[in-house]
């Protein structure tokens, strides 16, 4: 049970990180920060072997490095690529291409629906509303930490996590 307390960190951090994402369009690195440092202390808790740790390490670490390059060009907000490597840190590399895979789905489907609700423009309930009213602006950014965390949670409970606490 313990085990299973412990790993809800990552859940609940992914949640508030796409919370924050669509309500001020920042991810502050507060959460990342958690993110690895809780990495670091359940890892060990849960009896990831050694190996496994490192290779979740190098995941992380290589998606940092690929995240840092796509914000260099623009492609990518410097919050995102932080979530994105503390997210590849605890998904691991057996995981990453089904979350990757998901990611891309559910950010084209973002930012499809993001296109669309500015087309519309801004509805009557959005007055009032500032992050509502900031989706609507044409030269705002996506929150795509929104399909950061979403693809996370939804491969979660796939990853090697689940199945060193079910046994």
């Amino acid at each position: 049970m313990f085990d299973y307390a412990l790993i809800m960190v990552f859940p609940a951090a992914m949640a508030f990180a796409a919370m924050m994402d669509l309500f001020t369009m920042t991810i502050p690195n507060k959460i990342s920060l958690v993110l690895v440092g809780a990495f670091l202390i359940v890892a060990p808790l849960t009896g990831m072997p050694l190996e496994q740790f490192a290779t979740h390490l190098g995941t992380g670490f290589g998606v940092l490095i690929i995240g840092i390059a796509m914000f260099a060009f623009g492609w990518l907000g410097g919050g995102d690529a932080k979530l994105l490597a503390a997210a590849s840190l605890w998904i691991g590399y057996e995981s990453l291409p089904p979350y990757l895979v998901m990611v891309t789905l559910m950010g084209g489907g973002l930012s499809l629906l993001i296109l669309s609700y500015r087309n519309a423009g801004p509805p009557q309930w959005a007055v009032g509303h500032e992050w509502a009213l900031r989706l609507c602006d044409k030269d705002a950014g996506v929150p795509y930490g929104l399909a950061l965390s979403g693809a996370a949670l939804w491969v979660f409970p796939t990853t090697a996590w689940f199945a060193a606490v079910a046994s």
